[in-house]
This record gives structure tokens, sequence and C-alpha cells, in this order.
């Protein structure tokens, strides 16, 4: 595996190329609340605050799942920042989230819409388009968004 700097042409992170392989798969849970990719999201805010975010991925910083989260949970992106960049550890960034959000996540239908990304007709059509610029058409085992930044990323050889 190569590291965040090294630049992929036709990735699905179109701008530089460049890849943050450290970043958690938008299918890996958050710990205090179940929603699917939270933790990416906490990830990317965290190497924003600290300027690495690459200009890959500042094109979908805070849209995206990023946004389709904040929008399924009726909160600003930058309401989720803001608790990211204020907290002293993981412990009082759940306390924050958990304060921030509602009481009722509804994290069965998040998961379930989050997991399906690109499988409506419109969305295999946006996904053949993705896969069709990274030069794998041909991959019958990438079937969502989620999974085409799993295979971006490396984590679907």
């Amino acid at each position: 595996m190569t590291d965040s700097s090294t630049p992929r042409p036709n990735g699905f992170s179109e701008a530089t190329g460049e890849i943050c392989y450290d970043l958690p798969s938008a299918y890996i849970p958050h710990p205090a609340t179940g929603l699917l990719h939270l933790p990416r999201f906490i990830g990317k805010i965290r190497k924003h605050l600290k300027g690495e975010l690459p200009k890959s991925y500042q094109r979908n910083f805070c849209k995206g799942f990023d946004r389709f989260l904040c929008l399924h949970l009726a909160v600003d992106p930058e309401q989720v920042i803001e608790c990211v960049k204020n907290a002293q550890d993981e412990n009082d960034l759940n306390v924050r989230l958990l304060n921030l959000f509602p009481k009722d996540l509804r994290v069965h239908v998040w998961n379930r819409e989050l997991v399906q990304k690109g499988m409506s007709e419109m969305g295999r059509e946006a996904l053949n388009d993705a896969k069709r610029k990274m030069n794998s058409l041909h991959r019958t085992d990438v079937l969502s968004f989620a999974d085409m930044i799993d295979f971006d990323e490396g984590r679907i050889q």
C-alpha cells in the first residue's frame, strides 16, 4: 500500500489523485451511535483541521456522504466540525455529538441508505461513470459508492 501523497491517476479522488489510505471505510460504524460513515467524516474533519486534507478530498468535504449524513441528522456539517475541533478526547467528542444529534438517530434508515447509494437506476449510471473513469467498469464487486470508496482506497483489491 502506498502513502496518502501517492497520486493515483483516474482515481475516484479526482482532483489531484491523492488517496488517504488511513481514513476508515464508510462501512465502519461509529462506536457511540452505530452510524456508518461518521468515523470517516470525523477522520476527514481531523485532517481538514490540521490542513492535511488533500485537494482530491476537499472537493467532496461536507458534500456527498458527509452532507447526506448531516441532512439525515438535521445538523449542519459545520456543527460537527465544531464538535471535533472543541473535543478534548474521544469520550468528550461522543458526548458532544450525542448532544448535537437528535435523540432518535434512525440508524437503520441511514445505514441502509448509505450502503445502497449507487444502486438505483440513476445511481448505477453515476457509479458506472465513476468506474469508467477509473478503468474499472469490469468490477462486478463494486456495487455502491461506499464500495467505490473502498476500492479506490485499496480495501477492495
